[in-house]
């Protein structure tokens, strides 16, 4: 019996917790891009294209950007179900 408890003990203190990772930051990121370029498009400019001088419209697309990239960091540290 103490044997199997030894075994069992040891087992479980070197399992890796498992978390989302690179696959599910990298799916995460795709999505909140795709987001961006339609906040982009329907503001009528094309994302990725430098202006002198960002309107309104274009510093709130930048604005959900970054707080949808800031939503990634937690997937990316997440447990995975």
């Amino acid at each position: 019996m103490n044997f199997r408890f030894t075994t069992v003990l040891l087992l479980t203190a070197a399992a890796a917790p498992a978390v989302a990772g690179p696959l599910g930051y990298a799916i995460c990121q795709t999505g909140c891009n795709g987001i961006a370029v339609a906040c982009y498009a329907g503001a009528g400019f094309t994302f990725g294209v430098a202006l002198p001088a960002a309107p309104p419209a274009i510093i709130a697309c930048n604005a959900a950007l970054g707080a949808c990239m800031a939503a990634c960091a937690l997937v990316a540290l997440g447990p995975t179900p």
